[in-house]
Formats: C-alpha cells, structure tokens, sequence
C-alpha cells in the first residue's frame, strides 16, 4: 500500500525534521518544566532599554521571523500572549545555531534567556539556549494575520485558535463566564448535578429530538432536549437548590443563533418564584461580566452598546403586543389582522401561539435590554404555574438583550393532575409515531410524590457568551460547531 506523498512545503519541513534527528534530538518534544507564561514574564520585563533583566524560561508556538544581519528575531505566543525572541550569533553555539535554522513558522519551542527591553522599547527574550518541542509539518495560511476563509477556519478550528486575532482569548472567555456561573450557584447554595443525556422519552421542551438505538435493550432513545425534567426529579428527592450545565441536543435548524447541539444550563430553587429566578439571572449575568471587563457596558456591534447595569426593566407581554403591535391581545380577531399583514398562517392555529408569533414579530426587535418579558399566555406554558388571580396568564419570563432571548424561567407547576391534564392538550393531534407524542408518566409519579413550589431557570450558555463578547453568530463561540460534510452539496430547497 503507498504512502500519500507530501506537498512540497511538507517535504521540505519533513528535510529539517530529519535534521533535528541527525543533531540526536526529539523533533517532537519531551517534557519542558518549570517555564513562565508569556503574560507573566513580560511583567518581569527592566523598565529601561539596554539593560539586562531576569533569566527566564518560556515556551509558544513561533508566529513571525525575520533576519537583520548576524541577528534573528522570532515572535513566539501562548496562550497567555506574544513576545520577540532575539537570537544573536555570538550567543549561541554553533549547535544552537544549526538548530535554529531548523525552525519554521507553527514550530513550537522551549527559550531559555534573559528579558530585555530593546532600543525602541520592545520587550524581548535574548535566547541562550533553544529547545525544540514540536515540530509542525503543516504550512500556516498564507497571510495568516487576516485569514478569511471562515469555511476553513471553522472546519479547522485549530488554525482559527492559533492564527486569527481575537478567537483564543473570546474562547478562554467563555470558560471564564462559566466558570463564574458556577461560582455564582455555589455561593447561592446551589448543588451541581449530572442527568441523563440518553432519554426514554424526549420530554421538557417542544423540540425535535436525535433518534438512537440501544442495541442490548432494543429500545429507541433520544438525546435530551431539555434538562428540565429529571433536574425536577431530583427536587422531589430534596435537592433544594439544584443547577447542571450540560448539552443538550435539538434535530432542527442552524443560523446565527442557533446550533443542533448547544449548552444549556438549568436551574431549580424550591420555596422560589419566577420573581426569584429574575433576581438570580441579573447576579449570574452581572457577576460573569466582572469576571472578563471593568464596566457594566459592554460593546454590540460596532456602534451599540448594551449597559448591563441593574435593576433591568421588567415589562409585561400584553403591554408590549399593544405597544409594538397595535392591537388588543385580547382580542383574537385584531391579533389574526396583525399576523396575515405579518404573513403569519393563522387557519387551524390556537389563537395564543398565533398571538406569540405576532410577538416575536413584532415585539422582540425592539427589546434591546436587558429586559424581562414578563407574564406569557398560559396556553403556550404548559409547564408553568398560572396567576392567582388570573389562570389564563403564566408566571413566565423571558430576558431579552437587543432582541435576543437570552433567559426564559417560570414559576414551576407542581400540581401532578393539571401537569397531566397539559400534556395531554400538548400531545393531542400528534401521531403516535411522532417522537414528540409521548408523555413522560415516570415525571407524572415524582410530581405524585411532592414537588416544592419552586422556581425554575434556564440559560443559553453559548448566546450568553456571544452577547459578552460581541459575538453576532453562535459558531463564532462553540469550539467545534456542526457544518456539513466537506464536499457534501447543500439539500435541494
């Protein structure tokens, strides 16, 4: 069987690979301790040119080189930061400078030297000693400080990481805005758990669930839709404060916000409302933005910003219909005129999921917040206590930020007849091959046990990051988000 043969710049790395072998080292590394990140040592940087500073050790991925006469200059990053490595002829011996003339840029390399500030005030690291710790064979994008190929990028997201400005440190955002999200629960109290991703039944939300098959059993299962019910589940059982951050997994579309597989997290307090639920939404959102900035204010775009800066708004659904739409919510007919000028199908469709179309048509563009949409139709919240004083409104919200739902929390329903009594209005008119037709009865008996008034919260972690870090597409702040097969033609329309 033939090998596949290297393109020319491959070869040519593979010719300087041997040639770190023939000088008897690893091209591919060993272990390299006791080295400072980049950030770190760039503080320990003399404050005056010319003068020598403290020895240093370090280690980054080269990422520009250039010759001036007996001397070379490298930059070098981590993920910390950059710094200028100089390498002077008469520093090094003639081994490290055989070695040196090895490299390519995307090697990865160990320094040790010592810190000094250049003439024009650069800090940099006068190499005395060089260690190879990988060698790349793959040749960077060309021009590789403005890549464009969004395409390649994403299919290839290590190359974004390393090679477009900015990505690295918004994705070491996001694992600081969840990192505070936890530590905002753990100093509410709140315990972190882990439910099922394979469910019996696809329950928790109306969504359409990935189908599989566990071949011991020979059972259908789904991947989870919500975490909603078995977090409900364990309330019942006496976790009072319960949260989990996990993924969950939608068969349906993909835009900028929205991607089949996504992470959410949920959380359940007992002896709460959707009133307590608001209060801890603006500590879990404030307390994640003073973990990355210094403000409350934070840029959208290129021109908005968005002040985060509490209390926020709570306005009522039924307000804002009359406001934006023009039209009584109460009164069905005037919410059908306003949905055919939207171009909203309106022939055999309950006339509360008609006038929550008329909403998010009418309403949510103008929702730049932080706002919570407050008070929703009962009907179309079948999982949500209604108003004492009124059964057709639910105790629902939704947070919105520039027209984007961000939060949406309820006051739980934990009366296990009308739970059953909903489901079943929920699942009329389905099929019984429908993936979504089936009521989860396991839920039903623990709700039979005794649920805890309590109030119930759910986050999109990855539309928190984007709106943290002036993100306008969900690929731009998931690792690895789902794209077709390369090669593979779009479905006919």
């Amino acid at each position: 069987m033939s090998k596949v043969k290297p393109n020319r710049f491959e070869a040519e790395r593979i010719k300087k690979l041997e040639k770190i072998q023939s000088l008897g080292l690893d091209p591919w590394g060993q272990r390299f301790d006791g080295h400072t990140p980049i950030a770190e040592a760039r503080t320990q940087a003399p404050e005056e040119s010319g003068v020598d500073g403290e020895e240093v050790r370090i280690a980054g991925r080269i990422m520009l080189r250039r010759k001036a006469g007996k001397l070379r200059f490298y930059d070098i990053k981590d993920w910390t930061g950059k710094i200028q490595l100089l390498f002077s002829r008469g520093d090094l011996t003639e081994a490290q400078w055989e070695l040196m003339g090895t490299l390519d840029l995307g090697d990865l390399i160990g320094i040790d030297g010592y810190l000094r500030r250049t003439e024009t005030g650069e800090i940099s690291v006068f190499v005395k000693e060089l260690t190879v710790l990988c060698k790349s064979l793959a040749q960077p994008p060309e021009k590789h400080h403005s890549v464009k190929d969004v395409e390649l990028l994403l299919r290839q997201r290590s190359l974004d990481l390393i090679y477009t400005e900015g990505v690295l440190e918004k994705m070491l955002q996001r694992s600081q805005i969840i990192d505070s999200v936890r530590q905002t629960l753990r100093n509410h109290k709140f315990a972190e758990v882990e439910t099922p991703m394979l469910h019996a039944v696809a329950g928790g939300a109306a969504a359409r669930p990935f189908i599989t098959h566990h071949n011991t059993l020979d059972i259908q299962l789904y991947m989870r839709i919500a975490l909603e019910l078995h977090l409900k589940r364990l309330m019942v059982g006496g976790i009072e404060r319960v949260y989990e951050i996990g993924r969950v997994f939608r068969n349906e579309g993909i835009d900028a916000t929205h991607n089949p597989e996504f992470t959410m997290i949920e959380v359940y307090q007992a002896y709460g409302n959707y009133e307590t639920m608001m209060d801890l939404t603006e500590d879990i959102v404030t307390d994640a933005i003073k973990t990355i900035s210094d403000t409350m204010v934070l840029p959208w775009g290129e021109d908005n910003t968005i002040d985060f800066s509490g209390p926020w708004e709570r306005k009522k659904y039924y307000d804002l219909v009359k406001e934006h739409a023009g039209c009584d919510p109460n009164d069905p007919a005037a919410v059908a005129e306003v949905a055919k000028q939207q171009g909203i199908d309106t022939e055999n469709v309950h006339p509360d999921v008609v006038l929550n179309e008329v909403f998010e048509a009418t309403c949510e563009e103008h929702l730049t917040g932080p706002v919570f949409v407050i008070d929703y139709p009962a009907s179309i919240c079948p999982l949500t206590k209604r108003k004492k004083d009124d059964p057709n409104i639910a105790e629902r919200f939704e947070l919105f930020v520039h027209g984007m739902e961000l939060a949406n929390a309820y006051t739980e329903l934990n009366d296990p007849l009308l739970q059953e009594e909903l489901f079943k209005t929920q699942l009329s008119g389905l099929s019984d091959e429908d993936s979504m037709a089936k009521m989860d009865t396991d839920f039903i008996k623990a709700l039979k046990v005794g649920m805890p008034p309590a109030g119930g919260l759910g986050i999109g972690i990855d539309r928190l990051v984007m709106l943290l870090t002036n993100s306008h597409s969900i690929r731009d702040v998931i690792y690895f988000p789902l794209l077709r097969p390369e090669g593979q033609p779009a479905p006919p329309e």
